[in-house]
């Protein structure tokens, strides 16, 4: 594996055949990571809530002449088995197989004290950060064994290997996410090629982390564009050796 993960050199073609779904693909982290795969010839299937933003991307690729992208409108707040179960059909009769699943989609209230979390927003965090990535992965099961080799990788967060006051449950989320990486690798390291890892990308110059942090001077955190090397990394060839494992950017 490459030392600084920021610094790989990806080959034009390092995607080139791949079908990769992307979460969370319409701002920030995941809006990025999309035009990174499609650039080196993915076909990405791009799932959001925000259906105009999605629109707006779909447009920019294809006017790129990148592989045309596929659009899944889709809450996941709202989101229940059956609805995971019929994007898991749709992308079967659609594409037959997966090759990559990238569960970038998140979402975090305000910091606050356990003692005062409420319930209603745990619920949401838990649902949606644990919960759903948990589902749709296992709804997706068939279609990644279908691929050569699959690369299924979690956006994940520092607060989710050590725990830190005040990030609620959000950080329970993302140790349960920890965790069901290393679950998920161990069944399946022997009997599969699909290799299951956890990015933890850093301070990144988001709306997300903006919002978090409204008084921080950003301008020395990287922008979504400059990780995108990590996020090619660990979905393409060069990396198929690399399984289990809790990296950084």
């Amino acid at each position: 594996m490459i030392d600084r993960l920021r610094e790989y050199d990806a080959t034009p073609d390092l995607l080139k055949g791949r079908i990769i779904l992307v979460t969370g693909a319409a701002d920030g982290i995941g809006r990025a990571v999309v035009r990174g795969y499609a650039k080196h010839a993915a076909t990405v299937i791009m799932l959001d809530r925000q259906r105009r933003k999605l629109e707006t991307l779909y447009d920019e690729i294809v006017e790129q002449d990148w592989p045309e992208p596929v659009i899944v409108v889709q809450d996941l707040a709202q989101a229940t088995e059956e609805t995971c179960q019929q994007i898991a059909l749709g992308i079967a009769h659609d594409c037959g197989r997966l090759d990559g699943l990238l569960h970038n989609a998140a979402v975090i209230n305000a910091l606050t004290p356990l003692r005062s979390h409420a319930w209603k927003d745990w619920q949401t965090s838990i649902k949606v950060n644990l919960e759903i990535p948990f589902l749709l992965t296992r709804e997706l099961f068939p279609l990644l064994e279908a691929s050569d080799f699959a690369s299924v990788l979690f956006t994940s967060a520092d607060v989710g290997r050590r725990g830190r006051a005040y990030w609620g449950a959000y950080a329970v989320a993302y140790f349960g996410i920890e965790g069901l990486r290393q679950v998920w690798s161990a069944e399946t390291e022997v009997n599969t090629s699909i290799r299951f890892n956890t990015l933890d990308p850093g301070p990144v110059r988001t709306k997300m982390r903006g919002k978090l942090y409204p008084g921080e001077d950003s301008g020395n955190h990287p922008t979504p564009e400059d990780i995108v090397p990590a996020y090619l990394y660990l979905m393409g060839n060069d990396s198929r050796h690399v399984n289990g494992m809790a990296l950084s950017v």
